[in-house]
């Protein structure tokens, strides 16, 4: 009997401390040993030989929409976890509101959980919603699993899941507060946002840089300070998701100063796309907060290089193409962007190549941060005692992204047909191979 069922050999390990040469033992789903100084001899039932290539937690993505139950023909469990294994991921944090009903309360819950069981084919975990209306909802959903809660200051764009508005902001960070949670934040100002809007549409304004310009970055960071301030006053854990901008971030990195626990996502469009692509490609690119310009993605990998960014997650918001279609109109149109399957390929690409990140700054904020803010035990790093969640990449393959290279159920993305450096060969979650030669080979 082989003694452990996955050796991985000659590979270079990537963790957010150091990147070294190092054999990997796994038996049973877990990581038993990681040999740096000389090689795992002992017998398994395979053996993958990673020379050349490096290895590297597998990515957990803290914010996806993948709208199942109820909105599955907008993308579902199966096409949208395949797609993240395709990409290098290994576990993703499904957002609350999409899905119909939405996750406000516990009965919801679990039947997003019986389907993620089901039909994942990598790990699942399942945002809770903080909408006007569930407050009292909130403890059972914490304690059915839920990684966190979600509010939208904005309006979410959903029928059934309504914004927070400033009461409900400050009740339901006190009640989340209590038990120990967290609360993700979509901060955005309405009332700058729709008057602006008003305001552009009114006088025939509707281009790409029109939409942008109604919801600026001062809108934004409105929305930040006043949430940041329930946070101070209620002591309830904060987490701000897709900052475009390193304006955005420098308020947070001033609240971490005065003790606020707040930490900051950001996403991989706002990295890799500005408002001009916005222009070319229309509704494929466009989100909120929309797409900035050139000099504000620049300030965001350079606070990403800073360590002013905690976590980085796609925020893949896909939708069907006929709702992606829109004219000289910018302002029509659904908003969001299909990207799970591309967030290691541009970390990579215009990280660490364009700009020096280095690989070890890649997985804190793409696995290890993620792990540790969101509380996910065992996760996030190579190590032994840790879940076998692994991806090998090949640094020196570069590829030109295609249509039918993507897992998604509606293959649009902005990053069709842009190269990018670093190949992911396989995905390994929890010890069972599920993508590897191009394919995914998991059994759901």
């Amino acid at each position: 009997m082989a003694t452990y069922d996955l050796i991985i050999k000659n590979g270079t390990v990537v963790t957010a401390e150091r990147t070294v040469q190092a054999d990997i033992a796994v038996k049973d789903g877990k990581i038993i040993k990681v040999s740096p100084d000389k090689a795992i001899e002992e017998s398994a039932d395979r053996v993958i030989n990673a020379e050349g290539l490096h290895v590297f937690p597998g990515l957990i993505d803290s914010h996806v929409h993948f709208n199942e139950p109820g909105r599955a023909d907008w993308e579902g469990l199966e096409t949208g976890s395949k797609s993240l294994a395709a990409g290098g991921a290994t576990s993703f944090f499904d957002m609350p509101l999409n899905s119909t009903p939405p996750v406000i309360n516990k009965e919801n819950l679990e039947r997003k959980q019986e389907l993620a069981k089901e039909k994942s084919v990598v790990n699942a975990f399942c945002w809770g919603g903080l909408v006007p209306e569930n407050i009292s909802d909130l403890k059972a959903l914490h304690d059915g699993g839920v990684i966190g809660f979600k509010a939208f200051m904005s309006p979410s764009g959903i029928e059934d899941f309504n914004n927070a508005d400033d009461e409900t902001l400050y009740k339901g960070m006190k009640e989340i507060a209590s038990f120990g949670s967290l609360l993700a934040v979509h901060a955005e100002s309405t009332v700058m946002c729709e008057e602006l809007a008003a305001e552009k549409k009114a006088a025939g304004k509707t281009s790409a840089q029109d939409y942008v310009d109604s919801r600026p970055i001062i809108s934004e960071i409105e929305a930040v300070k006043r949430v940041i301030s329930y946070a101070e006053l209620t002591g309830c854990k904060l987490h701000i998701v897709h900052a475009s901008s390193r304006k955005v971030v420098k308020v947070i990195e001033d609240a971490k100063k005065r003790g606020v626990d707040v930490t900051v996502e950001t996403c991989p469009h706002y990295l890799a796309l500005t408002v001009e692509d916005l222009a070319e490609q229309k509704a494929i690119a466009k989100c909120a907060p929309p797409l900035r310009d050139k000099h504000e993605l620049e300030d965001l990998w350079e606070a990403v290089k800073a360590g002013e960014i905690d976590t980085i997650g796609s925020d893949h918001s896909p939708a069907p193409a006929d709702m992606k279609v829109i004219t000289d109109n910018f302002f029509e149109g659904w908003g969001g962007i299909s990207g799970a399957q591309s967030t290691l390929n541009i970390l990579l690409t215009e990280g660490h190549f364009k700009r020096g990140v280095p690989l070890e700054k890649i997985v804190e904020v793409a696995a290890t941060n993620p792990a540790k803010i969101f509380n996910i035990p065992m996760k996030g790093k190579i190590d032994a005692g840790y879940d076998a969640d692994i991806t090998i990449v090949n640094l020196s393959e570069s590829f030109v992204l295609e249509k039918d290279d993507l897992e998604y159920r509606h293959k649009h993305s902005p990053y069709i047909g842009h190269e990018y450096q670093g190949k992911v060969k396989t995905t390994i979650v929890n010890g069972e191979v599920v993508f590897e030669n191009d394919k995914i080979v998991a059994g759901k």
